[in-house]
């Protein structure tokens, strides 16, 4: 195995890894965001209030994308699999 076929590796691991965390990660920030502009508004300073929401938001999140992320890993994991023939030699 050379040193492009691991690089070519990597990419595509990094690839699904941003594709399946970007989503559920962008959707907490933007509850975390809303939740923080809500307590300047009102001036309540209390830091735990913003975990419930965004623990809400990511299990909603998980179960909305669920298929599609579990889909998306087994894809690349037969891709992956399909791959490893033709690394041993």
């Amino acid at each position: 195995m050379n040193s492009e076929a691991v690089m070519s590796m990597t990419y595509q691991a990094m690839k699904v890894a941003l594709s399946m965390a970007g989503p559920l990660l962008l959707v907490v920030l933007l509850v975390g965001l809303f939740i923080s502009i809500f307590q300047a508004a009102t001036q309540i300073n209390e830091m735990t209030l913003a975990f419930i929401p965004k623990l809400l938001a990511a299990g909603a999140m998980l179960v909305l994308l669920g298929p599609w992320l579990i889909s998306t890993m087994v894809d690349y994991m037969q891709n992956l699999f399909a791959q490893i023939p033709g690394m041993a030699s």
